[in-house]
């Protein structure tokens, strides 16, 4: 297949999990559609170095995932990245404009999620894809044993905050 092939099939399979892939690692409208405009580009040029050493999937989950942890790097707006037990510490902030039930739990997912350093963020989103934790560990240059281990240590985590918040408020 061309490059152009291979990325116009992976950005009709793939295009709804870049399109979340972006929304969990960029909560600003405007900067998400960069982010994803950013991910497809890097995804297209990739293409060029293709050569099946991996799935399909794999390949645009690594190359986009790389992509949005450049790009979060670069940013790193006012908020430093945390490590998992500082965010353990942190309090919950207040999102009083979230609606209650499924929507404010998500919101509130994705904004733990963001806040972790890479890998932690990456391992995460790619779990909730419901990538397998080789294939986490291939995109991510972990091992599946470490991968299984980050996994449990961040739900663990994200209970616990849940738990913190539902207590607070």
């Amino acid at each position: 297949m061309t490059q152009d092939e291979l990325y116009l099939r992976a950005a009709a399979e793939f295009g709804p999990a870049l399109a979340r892939l972006a929304r969990a690692y960029e909560a600003d409208a405007d900067q998400r559609r960069d982010l994803l405009q950013d991910m497809h580009l890097a995804l297209w040029r990739s293409f060029a170095h293709f050569a099946g050493q991996c799935s399909l999937r794999t390949w645009v989950y690594r190359v986009c995932h790389n992509t949005a942890i450049s790009t979060k790097v670069r940013r790193r707006r006012k908020a430093a990245f945390v490590s998992l037990e500082e965010l353990a510490e942190t309090a919950a902030p207040d999102d009083p404009e979230i609606a209650a039930g499924n929507a404010h739990a998500l919101a509130r997912l994705e904004t733990l999620i963001r806040r972790l350093a890479p890998p932690d963020d990456q391992v995460m989103l790619l779990y909730l894809e419901d990538v397998d934790a080789a294939s986490i560990g291939d995109i991510t240059g972990l091992s599946a044993r470490a991968v299984a281990t980050r996994i449990h240590r961040i739900k663990a985590l994200l209970s616990r905050q849940f738990l913190k918040e539902s207590s607070n408020g």
